[in-house]
């Protein structure tokens, strides 16, 4: 009972990604720039699509929500990591470190069905064209949302408090620049099974199931541009694509990387460094490239874009 009782009375500690003080202002830098890219990106997307009927289709919808995902993901680590990266005191309250592992693990989570979403929107569009409108109806859509931010919120509460009923035993540093679940079960002093558990099944089923569903899209939408007589349309079909699948494999390679795996309390230090550097590319680099790649490059945005800016200058005039 004691030692279950520490986990409420102190605070952890989160060693970073370096001690070197050269390094540590480098990596504060450039997490600085990533943050105010993801913002302003996403927020960009966000404006330009509440503003333009002619974007107000499910695809779209469905970017609305990715872009609020990514700067909510975002924003519950990086500026923890910007404030812990120069402060002496490094230290995290035990309700801030669940309420981080409660957004990072539902925004994930969240991230990970609105792709797929937006895959099989994509599979619908391409494959589907005449059906379009009968198989992405609005009820469909709210509903996919819906149940996207409702499974990730049920998830990562489930999974913070079974993170946070284990004892550990007056350990209080954490080799890892914020509050994740596979650090604190590599720390924990108890008996983990049940942890990692239902680490691998919610894993399985939301990052596996999500993946698979994307894939199966894709294959289909591939497909169906192989058939497309004009070599220009196909090559930029593909560019298009290639594109999309590299951030998909991105984000859910690494995310499967951290919680499909087992987590080994005797891992050693080079083991340590890459789960604290693995996790940079699905909290930091994809919140960051989603908008440049699923919309920036789209043509309806870059018109969406100039038709606004020209709207603005108008006004000015």
């Amino acid at each position: 009972m004691e030692q279950l009782n520490q986990t409420t009375s102190h605070r952890f500690i989160l060693l970073g990604l370096s001690t070197d003080p050269q390094l540590k202002v480098l990596f504060f830098v450039i997490f600085l720039l990533m943050y105010l890219m993801t913002i302003s990106g996403n927020l960009l997307l966000i404006v330009i699509v509440r503003l333009n009927p002619s974007l107000q289709s499910p695809m779209y919808f469905f970017l609305t929500n990715l872009s609020i995902i990514d700067i909510v993901f975002s924003s519950s680590v990086v500026p923890v990591l910007l404030m812990n990266t120069l402060a002496n005191d490094k230290s995290i309250s035990l309700v801030g470190c669940a309420t981080q592992i409660c957004f990072s693990l539902a925004m994930g989570a969240a991230e990970s069905i609105i792709i797929a979403a937006m895959a099989y929107d994509r599979f619908a569009a391409i494959c589907r064209p005449l059906h379009y409108n009968t198989i992405m109806n609005k009820t469909l859509c709210f509903y996919l949302v819906a149940g996207a931010w409702s499974v990730g919120f049920i998830n990562s509460s489930v999974q913070a408090i079974l993170t946070f009923q284990l004892p550990y035993c007056k350990r209080v540093n954490v080799n890892h620049y914020f509050c994740e679940v596979p650090a604190f079960i590599r720390i924990s002093c108890g008996d983990t099974f049940l942890n990692e558990l239902s680490i691998y099944i919610t894993g399985a089923i939301i990052a596996m199931g999500c993946f698979y569903l994307i894939i199966i899209s894709y294959v289909h939408i591939i497909s169906n541009i192989l058939r497309i007589s004009s070599s220009q349309g196909r090559q930029k079909s593909f560019s298009t694509c290639a594109s999309h699948l590299t951030v998909v494999t991105l984000f859910f390679g690494t995310v499967m990387f951290m919680y499909l795996r087992p987590h080994s309390k005797q891992s050693s230090n080079f083991a340590n460094e890459i789960d604290k550097v693995v996790p940079v590319l699905y909290t930091a680099v994809t919140p960051m490239l989603n908008p440049f790649i699923y919309s920036m490059r789209n043509k309806d945005v870059k018109n969406a874009i100039r038709n606004q800016l020209k709207r603005m200058q108008c006004h000015k005039n």
